[in-house]
């Protein structure tokens, strides 16, 4: 005779749904918070009322900015993905002299801001700039006499945007490439097609989501990009957005461009999704033999090296060199006494950002994984909408909600008490944290998640049953192992924070600059060379997420 036990209907070391603690239902109110700016856009566009100012671009400007905007997008789309493809193939399955630096080399543009990119090679290649000069003392020709490229114009700022973009394309594709079936590459090879013919009509087609998840994360940078459009003349949404809100002082005007906006975004996240479809991209076997990579000699070999060598060249090597030499021999005419608070505001900011939003990032993280509910599953979506959303956009949905909460409370104590509160929070430190937090944290949830999902939860489920408490099992057990994917996310919100311009220019204090707005304002007074000192800064930190982000990638 047999025994048979009814096996429980849930986790036995899980509590109730109506147990789960306050800290793992913080993905709900910090979702509303998320979601706060986009619908304050959206309500502010819907009953502002329409004003001269709108009029005037509606007519004028708006079909300038649909069409710059379009054009710039598509521009970089291509280029980016082209380049991330191509050279995560060449290093990937081929081996040539320097591939193995390339590899690591291809992703240190990651840490250079495009605006300081831009705003150097408006410097090297300009009228005055060193190239045109030396073009001009070589043939004796005057300016005018011979044809060069305008480097101020959008094709010029798609390339330098696409220079320092292609690395997210190149992450995604690289991986996809070496996580293929070698069966379906070998099956080709053996068919008589060329390496370029396989990665063309086999490789490429499998790594379709990589790609398209790469160019799309571009395509969010380029359309929330403010300082290289500006910096170039090219007028698009950013540009609009911030000039109708300081330039012509229309709350009205500067909502609906956010509005519009943001309809770009969802269109190209939008057709993104739809272009899947229902088609699946897993390999056909469980089987993960090493790709043998194939050895390039002779002019292949040269081919090669200057297919991955020139990104790394255009995109980091060229911009940080010159930023080094401007640095040393003028640099920030400034006193170290009056330049080092421009470093300290950048430096709290984006440590105060990092910490706020790894910690808001862990609590979400943690619940949803010991309590998935539909609530949970829903809060992190939308906390992951922020990063899709361009900082011009936060920027202005968290000033409308701040200057309605500060206008209503000034009137309450005016007419309560006969004092006036003034503005509490809007143009604050409180409201730039707090539009970095809307901006970053999908940041932050990635990278904690991320490490997270590499934790066996039979870890904490046996901490559990020897008596442990859910907080406890996460503090003792799982914390300390997911200890360098919650320093990754920190880093990488810091440096995101450190880099960001156009929230800041919008939302900061009155009189208080950072580094990137130091970078901006002298840039913006052409004065490139004293720049340098505030942008290399800016470099040197970038550098240490793409350093973190290398050994990972050996460790693995």
């Amino acid at each position: 005779m047999s025994l048979s036990l009814p096996l429980p209907d849930r986790d036995i070391t899980r509590p109730p749904l109506r147990r789960i603690p306050l800290w793992a239902r913080l993905g709900l109110p910090v979702a509303g918070l998320v979601a706060a700016p986009v619908i304050a856009v959206l309500s502010a566009a819907a009953v502002a009322p329409s004003g001269s100012a709108w009029a005037h671009v509606l007519r004028v400007t708006l079909p300038g900015y649909l069409a710059n905007t379009a054009m710039l997008t598509l521009l970089v789309g291509l280029m980016v993905a082209s380049c991330g493809a191509i050279t995560a193939w060449l290093v990937t399955a081929c081996r040539f002299p320097g591939s193995r630096a390339l590899d690591v080399a291809l992703l240190l543009p990651l840490a250079m801001p495009a605006y300081v990119c831009g705003y150097v090679y408006t410097e090297i290649l300009d009228v005055a700039g060193p190239v045109q000069s030396t073009l001009r003392s070589v043939t004796g020709l005057p300016f005018g006499a011979y044809w060069f490229p305008e480097i101020r114009s959008l094709p010029g700022a798609a390339v330098v945007m696409a220079m320092v973009l292609y690395p997210y394309v190149y992450l995604l594709c690289r991986a996809a490439f070496i996580q293929q079936s070698v069966c379906l590459i070998e099956v080709s090879r053996t068919l008589g097609h060329s390496l370029p013919r396989t990665f063309l009509h086999v490789a490429l087609p499998l790594a379709r989501p990589a790609l398209a998840g790469g160019t799309a994360l571009a395509l969010m940078e380029t359309l929330a990009d403010f300082g290289t459009v500006q910096h170039f003349s090219v007028p698009t949404f950013t540009t609009g957005i911030y000039e109708a809100w300081f330039g012509m002082a229309d709350r009205g005007a500067a909502t609906r461009l956010a509005a519009c906006l943001m309809g770009v975004v969802t269109l190209l996240l939008l057709l993104e999704h739809v272009s899947r479809g229902g088609r699946r991209f897993h390999p056909m076997t469980t089987r993960q033999t090493p790709l043998r990579q194939v050895a390039l000699r002779g002019p292949r070999a040269w081919a090669a090296m200057l297919a991955c060598g020139l990104p790394v060249l255009v995109g980091f090597a060229i911009p940080a060199g010159w930023l080094l030499v401007a640095a040393v021999t003028a640099g920030d005419p400034l006193d170290p006494r009056r330049f080092l608070p421009f470093a300290f505001n950048s430096l709290t900011l984006a440590g105060i950002t990092a910490v706020l939003a790894v910690i808001i990032a862990a609590l979400i993280a943690w619940g949803g994984r010991q309590y998935p509910t539909p609530a949970t599953g829903v809060a992190r979506r939308i906390a992951m909408l922020g990063y899709a959303v361009p900082g011009s956009v936060i920027a202005v949905g968290t000033l409308v909600p701040f200057g309605l909460f500060d206008n209503a409370l000034d009137r309450f104590f005016r007419a309560s008490f006969g004092l006036s509160t003034g503005l509490l929070l809007s143009g604050t430190v409180v409201a730039l944290i707090f539009a970095y937090l809307v901006r970053f944290l999908a940041v932050a949830l990635q990278a904690t998640e991320s490490g997270l999902s590499r934790v066996k939860p039979s870890l904490a489920a046996a901490a559990r049953t020897l008596g442990a408490g859910p907080a406890e099992a996460v503090a003792r057990i799982e914390l300390p192992l997911a200890r360098g994917a919650l320093l990754t996310a920190a880093l990488l919100v810091f440096v995101d924070t450190m880099k960001e311009l156009p929230a800041t220019l919008i939302v900061r204090p009155f009189d208080f600059d950072t580094l990137a707005v130091r970078v901006h304002n002298l840039a913006s007074d052409e004065r490139l060379a004293e720049a340098s000192t505030a942008a290399l800064l800016i470099v040197l930190i970038g550098l240490l997420p793409v350093v973190v982000l290398v050994r990972s990638i050996k460790a693995k």
